[in-house]
C-alpha cells in the first residue's frame, strides 16, 4: 500500500489527510475518500508518504478519477503559493480554486475537442449552389475556410447540420480535430502611442515582464490588448483576460467576438452556471479553450500554453475577494505572469498606488497612452461646484438641473452618478430623532420604495416600511439623503419627457438586463442613466456627453487611509465616460469640501500629480506601498469577547514578535457589528514583508491553539479595507 496525503475541503491546519492506495496515484489527480461517515471529494497533494501510523489503520481512497485530465503541477505550486502567502489551508485553498463540477465526489466527463468542418480537396472543386440560395451559397463558400465549429455554420444557415453532412456523404467534406484561430484585422487604426504600447509587449512574449499600461479614459488600451492578444494567440499561446466586474463582460465579449470570431473562447464568473463552467474549466485545462475572460476567480484556471494576462482597470477593488481565502487576483496574475514566463499587462486610467509605485521603481514597465484614441474626441471640461450654502432639490444644485434640461433639448446624453442605491440612505424620525438601524450590523437602513422595504446594504436584512416611529409612535417619517431611486424619481418629475434608466445592482439583477439596457443605448432610446458605481468604468457610450456627480465628498469622511485614492479614482473613471466621440464632454462635480486636493486633481485631469502627492503623505507615515500590513480579526456575539480574544493572543505572541513589526490594537472595526456578529481587529505592520510573515505565521499557530466554539477569526494579508 502507497500512502498520499490528499488535500481536502476542510478548516484545519493544512487540510492535508492522509490515506492508502494499491497504487502510487499521481498529484492532481481528483479521488473520492471517506471522510467523518461520508464520501467527500480530494484531490490528490503527495504520493509515496510516511506515517507513523499502522497502514492498515490508515482509510483506503475509494475511488480515483484516473480517466480524467489531472489537475497540472503548476496549478499545483499556484494554490501551494497562495496557502501559504495568505495563510489560509491548503485544502480549503485547492476547493476555493476548484469549479462545482469538480469538488464533487464523483467524475466529470471531459469535453471533447470540437470539431471543425472544411471543404477538402475533393469539395473545392466541384460546383457551389447557384447564388440564388443566398444562404446554402454563403454556407458553401464560408467552408472553404481552414476550418468553422457547427455553431458558426449554424449562424450561416440553420440548417447546416443536414447540408454538412449531405456533402460529407459526398465524400467532400472534411473534419478536424482543430483549426486555425481566426483572426480578423481591427477595425481601428492604432496611433503612434497605441503602437508603441503594443510593440513594447510583442517584443516581451517570450519572456516575464509586467507592464503598466497607463492610458486616459477613452485612449483605447482595449485595442492595444487586442493587438497584442491577437499575435500571441496567432503563435499558439493562450490568453488569460481579467476584468473586475461581470458588468463588464457582455460589452467586452462583443468586441470580442468580433475581432476573434474563430478562437475557442470560456468565459468564467460567478453568474456562469454551475456546470457550464466545470466544462469550461476543464476546456482550459485541456487546451481547448485559448481565451478565457473572466473575473477575479478565473485567475485559478489551469492554462497548459500560457502566452499572456491581461487585468483590465487593475486598480479596481473587486479584484480582492473580502471573505474566506482573501486573496488579490491582480498581485496573483502577475505570480502566474512570472511562473508562466509570460508579459503581464496591468491597464487603467487610474493605477492602483501599489502598481504607479512598482512602475516608478522600474519592477514594471510603464506604458503610456496620453491621448483620446478617437481624434476628435477631447478630455472632459471638469467644473467643482461648492455645495456648502447652496439649497439643493433632492441632492441636485440648480445650476445641476439646468445642465440637464439643456443637454436634453440639445439632444445629449447625460448620467446621473451616486455611489448609493435604493430611494434614500435612511427613514427618520423629526419628533424624536430615531434612524432606522439594521437589527443586525452598525448601519443604517436603506429605504428602498417600489418594494416597500428597508433594506441593509451589508447583510440583507429586509424589513417592512414602518407606518410610525418605533420609539415615539410619530407617523410623519422622513426619507433623508439621496438614493437612485429618488434622483430618478425627481428627475422624472423635471423632465417628463426624457427616457430616464436607473442602473444599479436592484435594476440589474438579472443578464439579460445588461443586453438590454446597450440595445437601448445603441438605439438612442435613453436620455439620461441615473447610476451608481457599476456605471463608472469601462463602459463607452458615444453619445453620453454630460456626467453630474452628486454627494462627491460622502468617502472622505472615511477613517481608511484608502479614501482619498478610491475617491479619485472613482471620480476620474466616471468623468471618463463624458465626451468620448465627436461631442464634447462636460462634468459637474457637487461637494461641501471643494478645497480638498482630491477635486483639484480631479478637475486637473492630472493622475500622476495625484499620485506623486499620495504617495508622498504614504512614505512619511510608513504606508502601503512602502510598508506591508496583515489584519486579524475576530468576531463574537460581544465585541468586548473579540477584543479580548484578540488580547489573550496578542500577550502570546508579542515577546516572540522582532522589532521590526508592529502590532497595533486591537480595536473594534470601523462597523462593529455585521450579521448578528460584533468585530474587532489587529494590525500587524512592516517594511519587511518577510518579518511580517513570520509574525502572521506565529499568531495563526496560536490561533489554531485557542479553540473557541463562539469566536470566529480570519487573516487578511494585504487588507483593502480598514
Amino acid at each position: 500500500m502507497i500512502l498520499h496525503h490528499i488535500a481536502l475541503n476542510v478548516p484545519v491546519s493544512d487540510g492535508l489527510f492522509t490515506y492508502r492506495h494499491p497504487t502510487a496515484l499521481p498529484a492532481g489527480c481528483r479521488v473520492a475518500v471517506p471522510f467523518r461517515g461520508k464520501t467527500v471529494a480530494g484531490v490528490v497533494w503527495a504520493s509515496g508518504v510516511e506515517s507513523s501510523i499502522a497502514v492498515e489503520k490508515i482509510l483506503p481512497v475509494q475511488t480515483a478519477f484516473t480517466e480524467e485530465a489531472r489537475l497540472p503541477e503548476r496549478w499545483l505550486e499556484l494554490v501551494g503559493f497562495v496557502a501559504r502567502y495568505y495563510h489560509y489551508p491548503t485544502g480549503q485553498t485547492v476547493f476555493a480554486a476548484l469549479p462545482a463540477g469538480l469538488k464533487e465526489p464523483k467524475p466529470v466527463e471531459m469535453p471533447q475537442p470540437p470539431l471543425f468542418y472544411a471543404l477538402n480537396q475533393s469539395g473545392r472543386v466541384q460546383t457551389p449552389p447557384p447564388q440564388r440560395f443566398h444562404k446554402k451559397h454563403a454556407l458553401w463558400q464560408a467552408l472553404f475556410s481552414d476550418g468553422l465549429e457547427m455553431a458558426a455554420l449554424k449562424r450561416i444557415h440553420p440548417q447546416a447540420p443536414k447540408l454538412v453532412q449531405e456533402w460529407a456523404a459526398r465524400g467532400w467534406i472534411q473534419a478536424l480535430n482543430a483549426a486555425a484561430p481566426k483572426l480578423n484585422p481591427s477595425e481601428h487604426m492604432p496611433n503612434a502611442a497605441q503602437q508603441a504600447a503594443s510593440q513594447a509587449v510583442q517584443a516581451a512574449c517570450s519572456t516575464f515582464q509586467p507592464f503598466l499600461l497607463y492610458g486616459i479614459t477613452g485612449s483605447g488600451k482595449t485595442e492595444v490588448y487586442f493587438d497584442v492578444m491577437a499575435e500571441v494567440l496567432a503563435a499558439g499561446r493562450q490568453v488569460l483576460f481579467l476584468l473586475p466586474e461581470i458588468n463588464l463582460t457582455p460589452q467586452l465579449l462583443k468586441r470580442v467576438r468580433a475581432r476573434f470570431a474563430g478562437v475557442p473562447a470560456a468565459v468564467l464568473h460567478s453568474q456562469t452556471a454551475a456546470g457550464r463552467r466545470t466544462q469550461d474549466y476543464l476546456r482550459a485545462l485541456l487546451g481547448q479553450a485559448r481565451l478565457v475572460i473572466g473575473t477575479r476567480l478565473a485567475v485559478f484556471t489551469p492554462l497548459p500554453e500560457l502566452g499572456l494576462i491581461v487585468v483590465d482597470e487593475e486598480h479596481d477593488g473587486s479584484f480582492k475577494q473580502d471573505n474566506e481565502l482573501r486573496y488579490q487576483a491582480r498581485d496573483l496574475a502577475v505570480w502566474r505572469a512570472k511562473q508562466s514566463g509570460c508579459p503581464i499587462v496591468l491597464g487603467s486610467a487610474t493605477p492602483s498606488l501599489e502598481s504607479w509605485h512598482k512602475a516608478q521603481s522600474g519592477a514594471y514597465r510603464l506604458l503610456e497612452l496620453p491621448q483620446r484614441a478617437h481624434t476628435a474626441a477631447r478630455p472632459p471640461q471638469v467644473e467643482i461646484l461648492n455645495t456648502g450654502r447652496l439649497k439643493l432639490d433632492n441632492g441636485f444644485s440648480p445650476q445641476a438641473l439646468k445642465l440637464l434640461q439643456q443637454n436634453y433639448r440639445q439632444g445629449g446624453m447625460s448620467l446621473v452618478y451616486l455611489n448609493r442605491r435604493g430611494f434614500a440612505p435612511a427613514l427618520f424620525c423629526g419628533d424624536c430623532g430615531h434612524v432606522s438601524g439594521c437589527p443586525r450590523c452598525s448601519a443604517k437602513m436603506v429605504l428602498h420604495q417600489r418594494a416597500r422595504q428597508l433594506r441593509c446594504h451589508h447583510c440583507d436584512y429586509r424589513s417592512p416600511i414602518p407606518y410610525k416611529c418605533p420609539e415615539c409612535g410619530n407617523q410623519d417619517l422622513t426619507a433623508v439623503g439621496q438614493g437612485t431611486q429618488r434622483v430618478e424619481e425627481t428627475l422624472r418629475a423635471l423632465m417628463p419627457e426624457a427616457a430616464i434608466a436607473r442602473v444599479d445592482r436592484d435594476s440589474t439583477a438579472h443578464q439579460h438586463n445588461w443586453a438590454d439596457l446597450y440595445r437601448r443605448i445603441a438605439d438612442n432610446g435613453i436620455d439620461v442613466l441615473v447610476g451608481t458605481q457599476m456605471l463608472a468604468k469601462g463602459h463607452d457610450f458615444a453619445r453620453l456627453n454630460l456626467v453630474v456627480v452628486l454627494n462627491a465628498d460622502g468617502s472622505l469622511y472615511s477613517a481608511d487611509f484608502r479614501a482619498p485614492e478610491r475617491l479619485f479614482a472613482e471620480l476620474m473613471q466616471v468623468s471618463g465616460r463624458a465626451g468620448r466621440a465627436q461631442t464634447a464632454g462636460k462634468v459637474l462635480i457637487q461637494t461641501r469640501l471643494p478645497e480638498h486636493p482630491v477635486f483639484a486633481a480631479v478637475k486637473a485631469q492630472n493622475y500622476p500629480a495625484f499620485a506623486e502627492a499620495e504617495l508622498a503623505g504614504r512614505e512619511l507615515l510608513q504606508m502601503p506601498p512602502f510598508a506591508f500590513q496583515t489584519a486579524i480579526r475576530a468576531d463574537a456575539a460581544e465585541v468586548a469577547d473579540a477584543m479580548d480574544f484578540l488580547n489573550d493572543i496578542k500577550s502570546v505572541t508579542e515577546p516572540f514578535i522582532g522589532a521590526d513589526v508592529s502590532v497595533f490594537g486591537p480595536a473594534p472595526m470601523f462597523m462593529v457589528r455585521l450579521a448578528e456578529r460584533e468585530r474587532a481587529q489587529v494590525f500587524l505592520e512592516s517594511a519587511d514583508r518577510r518579518s511580517l510573515h513570520r509574525a502572521v505565521s506565529l499568531w495563526v499557530q496560536v490561533l489554531q491553539q485557542y479553540r473557541d466554539s463562539k469566536i470566529r477569526w480570519s487573516v487578511d494579508v494585504d487588507p483593502a479595507e480598514m
